[in-house]
């Protein structure tokens, strides 16, 4: 095999094939047919999926390797548009309230009659909210990561992992409805709270939702540790739990702290069970460190009132998913970068 064709095979350096142009064209009259004429977009898409065919059928790598580019635009293209169309949508709202639609913590906070949007409340019951969902999902996810992962026998390992990924199927409203009508009640009975559902119950139930990502992320990032690191700890006469602790942890550190970031991402994000829960009054608790006052999150906002909203006050829930966007995606990101310095430190370039 030539250096060329071995490029080629690889994804290097190739020129472009008569179906990798064709499927970008076809691709192309797709996306500017949709925009320009709905109504007509059938017939490029038909032509597309023949190319598509055609090219599975006499050059499947070209076709694989132009399929895999347009995935990778389409994607991009996709995320800078809803960024364009969420930052577009919003401008009303800061045109109106400035800078305190993000810093106003005084008189009404929210009074769509008289165009008045402050989310300082729904901010601050998303980091409240959040800072709870951490304190459960984090130092149990990474127990139950150590204990799968270190502990468990082979017939409970094989138990737990996937029982613990099917848990992170079940869907939100589930979680949501369970706290609801079991630890809202709970709190209220034995609490004697004032308000039928609190910041409390909602972070403890994003917790638990968060909880199965964290276990499985931080056991894949443990059982990733190279065995020659643990065999030479036990060599030293450590026993099995020092070599856990001094070992394998920090070593799998960055993995178990991007399974902690991701399970953030999902608790900031998540929509349905702060909407069931909580009872939407969109003012700061009083005092502001009570977790058992009840207030909004940014997702509990935009679900509650995206029905009913209508110019400024739909701008200003769009603002909301401006500043929930920007933060799930800086947590993202943040992952990210964490697991790729992981990588690089288990593979010893520094």
């Amino acid at each position: 095999m030539s250096v060329e064709r071995g490029l080629d095979r690889f994804g290097g350096v190739s020129t472009p094939t008569p179906v990798g142009a064709l499927l970008g064209v076809t691709l192309l009259a797709v996306a500017v047919t949709f925009f320009l004429a709905p109504g007509l977009v059938v017939y490029p898409l038909a032509a597309f999926a023949l190319v598509v065919v055609y090219g599975v059928l006499r050059e499947q790598a070209a076709t694989a390797r132009a399929l895999a580019l347009a995935a990778t635009v389409v994607t991009v293209l996709v995320l800078g548009l809803i960024t364009i169309y969420l930052v577009v949508q919003s401008i009303p709202a800061f045109r109106i309230m400035g800078l305190d639609i993000l810093t106003k913590t005084s008189g009404a906070l929210w009074n769509p009659s008289a165009a008045i949007y402050s989310l300082v409340p729904m901010m601050w019951g998303t980091l409240v909210t959040t800072l709870i969902a951490t304190a459960v999902a984090a130092p149990l996810g990474i127990a139950g990561a150590v204990f799968i992962a270190e502990m468990a026998p082979d017939w409970a390992r094989n138990l737990l992992k996937p029982a613990v990924e099917a848990l992170a199927g079940i869907p939100s409203i589930v979680y949501g409805f369970i706290g609801f009508q079991v630890l809202n009640q709970f709190m209220a009975d034995e609490f004697a709270l004032p308000t039928y559902g609190s910041l409390f119950v909602v972070g403890v139930v994003i917790g638990a939702m968060a909880l199965p990502t964290v276990v499985s992320v931080a056991e894949d990032a443990i059982s990733s540790v190279p065995g020659p690191m643990k065999d030479g700890s036990l060599a030293l006469g450590t026993t099995d739990w020092q070599t856990t602790t001094a070992v394998t942890l920090p070593a799998a550190f960055s993995g178990v702290s991007a399974a902690v970031l991701l399970g953030i991402g999902r608790a900031v994000g998540e929509t349905m069970a702060a909407t069931v829960i909580l009872g939407h009054v969109q003012a700061l608790p009083d005092p502001l460190y009570d977790v058992f006052g009840n207030t909004e999150t940014l997702t509990s906002l935009i679900a509650s009132q995206y029905g009913i909203a209508s110019g400024s006050q739909m701008s200003a829930l769009f603002a909301a998913g401006v500043v929930l966007f920007i933060t799930v995606l800086g947590l993202s990101i943040g992952s990210q970068y964490i697991e790729r310095r992981m990588e690089r430190t288990l593979g010893g370039e520094g």
